[in-house]
């Protein structure tokens, strides 16, 4: 038969108890702020378990606990910290619910923002499990979330692009234009989703996948070349996971000997997938 573990009752808040616990998690999100590799390590249980933002599989020990969030362990035990203050944190809606002397169930939400002007940089939601060992409170374990509300908001306020961001947004949109007229169905398959919808200058019809595939057939099948491709100016939005390229266009291509210049402006949106960027849709005219 199965082992059935039966939890002590829910006892009465000690007020010391409770104040100690809420300190040693301040100290935490402090430890945080100022990188203080040795200090997250002391503040967690040799066997703590739990998941954080983005783990899939359950983290089972200390070890993976550092190494999860991000630090070189144990290559960066000893190191000095690094604090940096222009961050701060707060802890909101505090609860503690204790199961008997040695184990106490604690639920919040916590935030770190920037000082300067009280925009808050990240917001979770969490339930940290403590046990009392050795005459004092640890984390054992812990369940810790991006506060899927903060995160639905952020998603609707443009994301500053970083010079390296763009680059790769704009490499991604070249690499779409010439896979297209260099017929290459492989890398169209991949970056253009079967979802996708296309309006093109001079159609009358809306392009699928299937479409866009049949077009970089059929100009390859006429012996259509490419042999000049630019985008003068480009303007980018991104909103969390989705971004739109505002450009104008001009390319050149070669087709039973006689050479065509095209221009014009389009739109297109891209989602991020994973660590790929899909091409989801567009809209090009002829600028007039």
């Amino acid at each position: 038969m199965p082992r059935v573990v039966i939890l002590p009752q829910c006892r009465t808040i000690a007020p010391a108890d409770a104040a100690a616990i809420r300190a040693h998690i301040e100290s935490i999100f402090q430890a945080f702020i100022d990188w203080d590799v040795d200090k997250i390590y002391a503040t967690h249980t040799p066997d703590w378990r739990g998941f954080l933002e983005g783990s899939r599989v359950p983290i089972k020990g200390i070890d993976e606990y550092m190494r999860a969030n991000g630090i070189d362990w144990p290559k960066d035990k000893g190191s000095k910290p690094y604090p940096d203050p222009k961050r701060g944190y707060r802890v909101k809606d505090f609860d503690v619910q204790f199961y008997g002397p040695e184990l106490a169930v604690a639920s919040f939400n916590g935030e770190f923002y920037r000082k300067a002007d009280d925009v808050t940089l990240n917001r979770f939601r969490i339930m940290d499990v403590y046990a009392k060992r050795q005459g004092n409170w640890i984390q054992a374990a812990s369940h810790t979330v991006v506060d899927p509300a903060w995160r639905l908001h952020q998603m609707t306020i443009p994301m500053t692009v970083s010079p390296e961001i763009r680059q790769r947004i704009l490499t991604i949109r070249e690499a779409v234009w010439r896979a297209w007229f260099g017929n290459d169905r492989a890398a169209l398959e991949k970056m253009i989703p079967a979802e996708a919808i296309a309006i093109d200058d001079g159609s009358a019809e809306w392009s699928n996948q299937a479409a866009i595939l049949a077009g970089a057939k059929s100009f390859a099948d006429s012996g259509g070349k490419l042999l000049r491709l630019e985008f003068p100016r480009t303007e980018l939005q991104v909103y969390g996971n989705t971004i739109i390229v505002y450009t104008t266009y001009l390319y050149e291509i070669e087709m039973n000997g006689q050479r065509t210049t095209r221009t014009g402006r389009g739109t297109e949106m891209f989602v991020r997938r994973g660590d790929d960027l899909v091409n989801v849709g567009w809209h090009l005219d002829r600028g007039q």
